[in-house]
């Protein structure tokens, strides 16, 4: 069995164990967003996949209903703000963000629902970020050294955790944060991916 294939079982197994295991969090939490700022529950937004190809990453909902509206054409001083900050902006300096989006958040509990994107086979548990088509373009505009790096990222999927996710350094720049995402495609290995996820409980308790 060659490498894609382990990947793939892993990416399987690891999904299923974690979607049957986290089976509270299916029911509560969609319960608590409900109770905190409404529907909808859950968020859907374009991704670019393996090959530049789209595809809807699926989160449990963090801010408030319309954030994408208000973000690009309500509040231009807070759309400056998040593209100097490379396409993020503090939570606690974010009012998109809800109450409870910014525990879940913490927590790395929105993306719970990007596993069943892995499912699908959009994803893969391990892998680059999951960028936003805009977002590449204009960054790669904004540092045309990086559009090497977006090339190797784009030759293999995203994925729901990856190795700048785990290094300690959630706030890198994008021009760091793309190198060792171009750096992973360029090496993974099963090993490389088994490290990674052993490292990822880790990194989501430090966040909080």
């Amino acid at each position: 069995m060659n490498y894609e294939h382990q990947k793939r079982v892993l990416d399987l197994v690891v999904a299923t164990i974690l979607i049957i295991a986290f089976l509270p969090f299916w029911i509560l939490i969609p319960i608590l967003i409900v109770l905190d700022s409404g529907l909808p529950i859950m968020f859907r937004h374009k991704r670019i996949g393996k090959g530049g190809q789209e595809f809807y990453i699926n989160k449990f909902r963090s801010m408030i209903p319309g954030a994408h509206e208000l973000l690009h054409k309500k509040n231009k001083q807070l759309l400056k703000e998040f593209k100097k900050g490379d396409w993020k902006i503090a939570a606690k300096d974010d009012p998109r963000i809800t109450r409870l989006g910014r525990l879940l958040r913490a927590l790395t509990i929105d993306e719970f629902p990007q596993l069943f994107n892995v499912i699908r086979g959009e994803m893969s548990m391990i892998g680059p970020r999951a960028y936003m088509k805009s977002e590449l373009k204009e960054q790669t505009k904004k540092h045309p050294e990086t559009k090497k790096y977006v090339k190797k990222i784009l030759t293999i999927k995203p994925g729901v955790t990856g190795p700048w996710q785990t290094s300690g350094r959630n706030e890198i720049p994008f021009t760091q944060r793309a190198k060792m995402d171009a750096d992973y495609a360029s090496n993974h290995s099963l090993l490389v991916d088994i490290k990674i996820l052993c490292k990822t409980p880790k990194a989501m308790i430090s966040k909080w």
